[in-house]
C-alpha cells in the first residue's frame, strides 16, 4: 500500500470494536517501527509500554479524556473502547530533551496499525500522575502521549475546509466522523516572494 494511501487510511479513531485483541506480536512490529525512527541528537530516550489485556486497558481508560471538541460526548462507552494502547515514555535519565520524537515515533506506530488492519488514537489529554501510579512507572519516566489502538469502529471522512469554516471536527447524525481539512494550494507558500 502507499504511504498516502495509508496516511489517508490513519485517521483518528475514537471508537473501537473492543472485543477483537490486537496481538502482542502486532504491538511489537509497531515498537519496531518506532525503534528505527530518526531521534533528534540519535538519544533515543523514548520508552514504551504495551496495555494489551482487557484488565490492563480497563485500568488506563479512566486516564485518558476524548474528543475535546465534542462536548456533550465523554468518550466511548464499554465495547467500544481500544483493545490495546501504547504509552509513550519519556527516560529522563537518557537525555533531558526529546525533541519532536513523539510524533515522529507515533506516527511510525500508527501507519504500521493501520497497514495491520488497526486504527488508534494519539491522546495527550492525560490524568499523568492517575496513570503514572496505575502503571506502576518509576519517577524517571515521564508519560508523554498514549496512543489508543484496536479495529475501528466507525467511520472517519476528509471534509474540505470551506472559506472561512470551521476546523472543529463533528459528527453527523449517522456517527459519521467528520473532519475538516485545509486545501494543498493553502498549505504551500510561494518561495521568494520579494526577490530580486
Amino acid at each position: 500500500m502507499k504511504v498516502l494511501d495509508l496516511l489517508a487510511r490513519n485517521r483518528s479513531y475514537r471508537r473501537f470494536c473492543q472485543e477483537v485483541e490486537v496481538p502482542l506480536q502486532d504491538l511489537h512490529e509497531m515498537i519496531e517501527a518506532a525503534r528505527l525512527c530518526p531521534s533528534g541528537r540519535n538519544a533515543q530516550p523514548l520508552k514504551y509500554l504495551l496495555v494489551h489485556t482487557p484488565e490492563q486497558c480497563a485500568s488506563v481508560f479512566p486516564a485518558l479524556s476524548w474528543a475535546g471538541y465534542l462536548r456533550d460526548w465523554g468518550g466511548p462507552v464499554e465495547g467500544e473502547r481500544p483493545a490495546a494502547y501504547v504509552v509513550v515514555v519519556h527516560d529522563t535519565e537518557i537525555s533531558s530533551q526529546y525533541f519532536c520524537d513523539q510524533g515522529i515515533v507515533s506516527m511510525a506506530i500508527l501507519l504500521t496499525a493501520v497497514e495491520k488492519g488497526f486504527g488508534g488514537c494519539i491522546i495527550a489529554s492525560v490524568n499523568r500522575p492517575v496513570l503514572q501510579s496505575v502503571l506502576g512507572l518509576p519517577a524517571r519516566y515521564e508519560i508523554l502521549l498514549v496512543i489508543a489502538l484496536g479495529k475501528p469502529l466507525e467511520q472517519v471522512v476528509i471534509d474540505p475546509l470551506l472559506p472561512g469554516g470551521d476546523i472543529k471536527y463533528w459528527r453527523d447524525e449517522h456517527q459519521v466522523h467528520h473532519v475538516p481539512k485545509r486545501d494543498l494550494e493553502e498549505l504551500i507558500l510561494p518561495v521568494f516572494r520579494n526577490a530580486p
